[in-house]
């Protein structure tokens, strides 16, 4: 696998004026190292805490069959957590455009181009499945679990504030909840980037409350989506200490893409939610 090189953040296409491309180009989709974020967290590189990934969904993917007719796809994308690199949702974005104008064979042709270039991006295998405009598996369902929305709370940090984690250490519970007041925003544009957070979790019982205002707590914070996730998968780690974790996040599409980022604990492969009407 020819790994591409990752690029400083200041570089990125986001926030900058670009010219849509008219015909395939690899050259387009931009690596970031996830080191940069993931060691202020304490994360080591070489001993993940966690295993996961980071599912994308493209619903602006097009191509030309050899008689020129244009072709409409949705791809789902799975990069997994250990990869060195994460692509900016941008370049990805241009990346898939230059595929508007440009003659492939047939779907399998367009299927070992995307799997070619996304993991020589992220310096590890991607996998690439394509799925027709009116397939079932693309409707929306609501996400598992008991939602803390309606929980009445007085909300006055928001920047992430693990100190206001809580839970009853003498009560072992196994539950599964989830919230839509997650937010936060793009560490360069500062646009702002809303999804739903899911918790599925084995161990002392979360205090509802507590969590729900944690998660609001990341209303101004500027960082990408996959290292939202992972800092609160640290965080109820280190407050709570869960036997089995699961942190799900499932953000809101922009640019016809939608990250889907989870890590879980070592070992547990809890089933993942589908997707989420806001998607």
């Amino acid at each position: 696998m020819n790994q591409e090189r990752p690029h400083a953040l200041n570089d990125a296409p986001l926030g900058r004026e670009s010219a849509y491309p008219e015909r395939y180009d690899a050259s387009l989709l931009f690596p970031i190292e996830r080191s940069a974020n993931r060691t202020p967290l304490g994360i080591n590189a070489t001993s993940l805490p966690f295993v996961g990934g980071d599912e994308w969904w493209a619903f602006e993917l097009s191509w030309l069959d050899l008689r020129g007719k244009p072709v409409v796809a949705v791809a789902r994308f799975r990069l997994p957590a250990d990869s060195p690199q994460l692509i900016e949702s941008k370049s990805w974005k241009l990346y898939l455009n230059s595929f508007n104008q440009t003659t492939f064979a047939d779907r399998e042709a367009v299927i070992a181009f995307l799997q070619r270039d996304l993991s020589a991006a992220a310096g590890a295998p991607v996998t690439v499945e394509l799925h027709g405009a009116d397939d079932a598996e693309l409707a929306p369902q609501p996400m598992p679990g008991d939602c803390l929305d309606d929980i009445e709370v007085d909300i006055d940090r928001y920047t992430p504030a693990p100190d206001l984690l809580a839970c009853d250490e003498s009560d072992i519970v196994e539950e599964t909840l989830h919230s839509h007041l997650l937010k936060s925003n793009c560490p360069v544009t500062g646009q702002p980037d809303w999804g739903s957070v899911l918790i599925a979790y084995r161990g002392p019982r979360l205090d509802r409350a507590a969590l729900l205002r944690y998660v609001i707590s990341y209303r101004q914070h500027q960082d990408f989506h996959e290292h939202c996730v992972e800092h609160i998968f640290v965080d109820l780690m280190a407050r709570c200490r869960p036997q089995d974790l699961l942190v799900m996040a499932r953000y809101v599409r922009r640019g016809g893409l939608d990250i889907n980022p989870w890590r879980a604990t070592p070992g547990w492969t809890p089933a993942l939610p589908a997707r989420l009407l806001r998607q």
